[in-house]
């Protein structure tokens, strides 16, 4: 719709507003209602936004983009507490410690205990953060408001995933009014500007990581900027396959991944020994919202799973002979287990669908998607990683998506428990809207324009 600047203004107003909001709720977590009514605004002002046309120029975008993001910048981290965790963690790291051996209860850190540790969720776990972010959490720590400093520092980021998203619709894959969908998005301002999320940057990575790969640049260039992703979060190993079969010098595209990677992990893996213990535990522990796992776990323990694999376990030990070999297997034997190795499974079959598709931005997109899927742990924030992609594309589920999994706050901060409504009004229109893209045929199976 063509319309007068004076109109184009106060709409571009609607989309302020309600972020406003927030900043007047201030305290996110204790006004969950309030903060959900906001949310629901802000996302219907996005829905009006991203039909206007002329399409905004990227300047714009940027400048109603960066202001979003500064009204979000002083809101206190109420949702979610990771962000206290980062600069710990960072705070750990610059006094010489290691932060992947240490979690924050161990003795050896109790020089370093102040109001910041009080804060801290799960003491009990080393840091599972890969290098660059720790690098950067410690850079933050070193100033005087370390919190503010992380923010702007992700802030940044986020500025440049937006500017990359423009250059991607330039491209002519996909459309640059769409772009708002992920410039203007609430959960994209409220997630990284104003809770502190660490996915930002890796978000910035892989979108900085594809455009270089549509625009045919230098393969030394897409390399860096792919480690650069892993290295702020472990996410984008799963896109790997992707974007070494798009390089043009896969070779290359492989050997300066791999340095880069053993410079990085290397001195982690020998100083832990090993994979780091945080990441084993938030492997096989932690648990919520996973759309796939929920309520495959629950439909495997009303079945007797525990009970059919274990007699399996009983006639395996008593036919081998070997009990001290099969004994180790016991305490694996329960329906949560069962259900995070049959979802492996299914994770493979999707990212095989997802690396063969020819479009990297589609195969991108759905591989993303696949981790979520399969994922045991999806948190509103995680789906940072796929808005990108469902903005340049129009994704239908995916930006319903994208907009419902804020609901998950509400068992986090309120008695309602996630299954099974919570659970049905998250995920259900993303279920809806993806049988009615997948009836449209297998050419429109991953990514409906």
């Amino acid at each position: 719709m063509n319309l007068p600047i004076q109109s184009r203004r106060i709409r571009y107003l609607v989309v302020v507003l309600p972020h406003l909001g927030f900043l007047a709720t201030w305290n996110l977590g204790a006004h969950l209602p309030i903060t959900l009514l906001w949310f629901a605004t802000a996302v219907g002002a996005l829905c009006w936004a991203s039909r206007w046309r002329p399409v905004p120029s990227l300047h714009l975008v940027l400048l109603i983009a960066a202001g979003l993001r500064l009204l979000a910048l002083p809101l206190p981290p109420t949702l979610s507490g990771d962000v206290f965790r980062y600069i710990w963690d960072g705070k750990v790291a610059g006094a010489g410690f290691n932060p992947y051996e240490l979690s924050p209860d161990a003795p050896e850190l109790a020089g370093l205990r102040d109001d910041l540790w009080q804060k801290l969720p799960h003491r009990e776990v080393a840091t599972v953060y890969p290098p660059l972010a720790l690098t950067l959490f410690s850079v933050a720590a070193k100033f005087p408001w370390p919190i503010l400093s992380w923010k702007l520092i992700l802030i940044a980021a986020d500025l440049t995933t937006c500017v990359f998203l423009f250059k991607l619709a330039a491209l002519g894959k996909g459309d640059g009014g769409a772009v708002v969908w992920y410039a203007w998005n609430p959960l994209v301002t409220l997630e990284i500007a104003g809770m502190g999320h660490v996915d930002g940057l890796g978000v910035c990575a892989v979108v900085v990581t594809v455009w270089a790969l549509v625009a045919g640049r230098k393969t030394t260039t897409i390399a860096l900027s792919a480690a650069a992703g892993v290295l702020a979060k472990l996410v984008p190993l799963v896109a790997y396959p992707i974007w070494l079969r798009h390089s043009r010098r896969r070779w290359l595209f492989t050997g300066v991944s791999a340095l880069v990677f053993a410079a990085a992990f290397g001195p982690v893996v020998a100083a832990s020994g090993g994979i780091p213990g945080g990441y084993l535990r938030f492997g096989t522990s932690w648990e919520f919202n996973g759309p796939l796992y929920e309520p495959l776990w629950r439909g495997l323990e009303s079945a007797g799973s525990r009970g059919v694999v274990e007699r399996a376990l009983d006639r395996r030990k008593v036919g081998s002979g070997d009990h001290e070999f099969w004994n180790r297997w016991y305490p694996y034997n329960y329906s949560r287990m069962h259900a995070r190795l049959l979802l492996a499974a299914v994770l493979l079959v999707l990212l095989a669908l997802a690396w063969r598709h020819s479009d990297v931005i589609a195969a991108t997109g759905s591989v993303f998607e696949a981790v979520l899927l399969c994922s045991a742990t999806v948190y509103p924030w995680y789906l940072l990683w796929l808005l990108p992609f469902a903005a340049l594309r129009g994704h239908a589920a995916w930006l319903v998506l994208c907009c419902t999994a804020f609901i998950a706050y509400i068992p986090q901060f309120t008695e309602i428990p996630l299954m099974p409504w919570i659970f049905l009004a998250c995920w259900g229109p993303y279920a809806v809207m993806t049988l009615m893209t997948l009836r449209r045929g297998p050419g429109r199976r991953w990514f409906a324009r």
